[in-house]
């Protein structure tokens, strides 16, 4: 068995800290209403289907979200905030946990 990522801990954070939104219906939503809640970290899954994939790319860069296609899939990246259900995408909310996200990504994607 390996050993999970460093990254999917920092995103489980990230829930807990309720700086997440999660699922690409509610990431294009936040993305097109702003606010507090406006994603600035939109990270997605690796087995995404094509339409979703299009769909949150064409959104991230209307709204000039970056974006990071991570290398585990929509199960993994559920578990890691606590769904019992697959996620095509998660976003991150706060500024300084979306750095430490993306610091604990380099090397990895």
């Amino acid at each position: 068995m390996s050993e999970r990522p460093e990254f999917l801990g920092a995103i489980g954070l990230c829930a807990r800290a309720g700086k997440l939104i999660c699922g690409i219906p509610m990431i294009c939503d936040a993305m097109k209403h702003g606010g507090q809640g406006r994603p600035i970290l939109v990270l997605e899954a690796s087995d995404t289907s094509e339409n979703s994939h299009k769909r949150i790319s064409d959104r991230c860069r209307y709204y000039q979200v970056k974006q990071i296609r991570l290398p585990v899939g929509g199960g993994e990246l559920g578990a890691a905030v606590g769904k019992t259900t697959q996620l095509g995408a998660v976003a991150v909310t706060d500024a300084g946990l979306a750095a430490m996200v993306e610091k604990k990504l380099d090397g990895t994607v």
